[in-house]
Formats: structure tokens, C-alpha cells, sequence
């Protein structure tokens, strides 16, 4: 891997209520809890060392907020690409709960009824990579799990499915850039746990 090649640094929010209890937090916008602020913080502390070119964050407030106390609110753009996905009729719904009712179901290969399909969630996520790739230097997004999952499948120009085999922590860190040139993405560091506690947010 060339190190001049730009990184592409992505941040899953910190913990809420609902990543707590594993209940599916698409378009819901609630807050994080004490502990995902003190966990933005911290994370913040690493993140204020790496040089970058642009910074963007979702709107939706958990993810907002993390931008916010890692110390990138007045740089960061607000992009609605990077919103989680929209769970639909699954929305509060733990995977738990869906399985009960439909034991065959998978996030990235179904969707949600009512809800976005894995090609709707791969359009965002195609036009949030073109959008990092167009800048010059290194990238950092604030965003939600899934998004992200989704993101990463794209970068690697995997189909949508392969979202499903990444797994991405509360308050996490990873990093996707080129090996040799652009024609070549990969991951250069996946899923680093920026928290004193590395099981207790999901």
C-alpha cells in the first residue's frame, strides 16, 4: 500500500438507548447517552491528530452530536447521503423480534417494508463514495452503523449483500483507502474500539 494515498476515516456514532437494547435506530433521532458523549469525547483525542481534507457528518443528531464533541462541528458539511437507513415498518424493532416473525430475513439482502431496500441505501452510499473519492486528501464521515456497512461494501465495489459481513462498533474508528491506485480500495484498518469500554455499547 502507497502511504500517499488518501484515507477515507468513518465513525460510527456513539451509544444511544436503542444501540444499547439493539433495537434497529433508522430515521428515530435520539440522543446519545452520557456514557456515548463521554465515548465521543475520547474519540475526539484521536481523531483531532489526522490530517484531513474534509470532514462530513449525517443529520441526524446522534451522529451530529459525535461530530460535535469529537471537535468537528464547524468544519463538518451536514450531508443527508450519510442519514441511517430507513428501517420502516422495523423501525424500534430488535433483529430478534423480525426473525420471530420471519425467520429468512436479512437487512442486506431484504430491506424493510415501509422502509428502504439494500439498492435504495447502495444509491446513497455510491454518491457518498464519489463524493469522498472527489476530494482531495483525506475524508472523515460521521454516520450509523448500517450506512456505513453499506458504505464499506460500495468502496470495495462489492454488491450491496456484502454489507452484512462487516460489523461496526458504537464509537469505532475505520479507515478505507487505496493499496497501489485507485483502481485497487481496501481497507487499511477496520472497527477500533474508541471507548474505556470496549463490550458494553453495541
Amino acid at each position: 500500500m502507497s502511504e500517499a494515498q488518501p484515507i477515507v476515516f468513518i465513525v460510527r456514532h456513539g451509544e444511544t438507548e436503542w444501540s444499547l437494547t439493539g433495537k434497529h435506530t433508522g430515521l428515530t433521532d435520539i440522543p446519545l447517552t452520557p456514557h456515548g458523549e463521554h465515548d465521543a469525547t475520547q474519540i475526539g483525542e484521536r481523531l483531532q491528530r489526522l490530517p484531513l481534507a474534509k470532514v462530513f457528518a449525517s443529520p441526524l443528531q446522534r451522529a451530529r452530536r459525535t461530530c460535535e464533541l469529537a471537535g468537528f462541528a464547524k468544519q463538518a458539511e451536514i450531508d443527508g447521503d450519510l442519514v441511517e437507513w430507513d428501517y420502516g415498518d422495523y423501525e424500534g424493532l430488535r433483529t430478534f423480534d423480525i426473525l420471530a416473525a420471519r425467520p429468512d430475513w436479512q437487512l442486506f439482502r431484504h430491506g424493510c417494508p415501509g422502509g428502504e431496500s439494500p439498492a435504495d441505501v447502495a444509491e446513497r452510499a455510491d454518491r457518498m463514495v464519489r463524493k469522498a473519492r472527489a476530494v482531495d486528501g483525506n475524508v472523515l464521515l460521521f454516520s450509523s452503523g448500517h450506512f456505513l456497512r453499506m458504505f464499506t461494501a460500495r468502496w470495495l465495489d462489492l454488491p450491496p449483500v456484502a454489507g452484512g459481513l462487516f460489523v461496526l462498533s458504537t464509537t469505532s474508528l475505520s479507515e478505507l483507502t487505496y493499496d497501489h491506485n485507485r483502481s485497487e480500495p481496501i481497507i487499511r484498518q477496520w472497527n477500533v474500539i474508541c471507548r474505556d469500554d470496549g463490550v458494553r455499547a453495541r
